[in-house]
């Protein structure tokens, strides 16, 4: 090997974070999500995405009202099941991958625990079709907040509201 090849040895260094890596979820009590039977514990959020990482659970006989996933969503089932119709469903053990622009109801009539990554804004519908609520990650950080769970989430942000 030549004498110049490695002339630029360790020029990279391991740095630490500025906050812990590691987060114990079973600390944090489930907390209301947006419609009546849904519960979440708020992880982590993407201030530059929208998107947001969390874990769900669905109350049995939960069917989720039409939404829109401008991001993707990837989920992975923990306890329970939950589908679309009788022939797409996941117990657990299961990956789902709901690809952005999805538009759909799952149910849920066992109820389901999942971890989920989402990867862009929700849009719920109301059953006219006009917007109920678009969901990101502030609007999760701000939600978290009014229950008391998002004090371990670092958010980056450095807009502020002057109001």
């Amino acid at each position: 090997m030549p004498d110049t090849t490695l002339t630029i040895k360790n020029s990279v260094k391991a740095n630490t974070p500025h906050r812990p890596a590691f987060f114990d979820p079973g600390t944090l009590p489930w907390a209301d999500w947006v419609m009546p039977g849904t519960y979440f514990k708020l992880l982590n959020i993407n201030e530059l995405t929208g998107g947001f990482t969390m874990l769900l659970k669905v109350d049995p006989d939960v069917t989720a009202p039409v939404h829109h996933h401008i991001g993707g969503i990837e989920a992975y089932v923990v306890e329970g099941e939950f589908g679309y119709g009788e022939d797409d469903r996941g117990g657990v053990g299961s990956y789902v991958l709901e690809a952005g622009g999805s538009i759909h109801e799952p149910s849920s009539p066992e109820g389901v625990i999942m971890f989920a990554v989402v990867h862009g804004p929700l849009v719920g519908y109301n059953e006219d079709g006009s917007i109920a609520a678009v969901i990101d990650g502030r609007f999760m950080y701000d939600l978290a907040g009014q229950n008391n769970v998002a004090d371990h989430i670092t958010v980056t942000n450095t807009f502020t509201n002057n109001d």
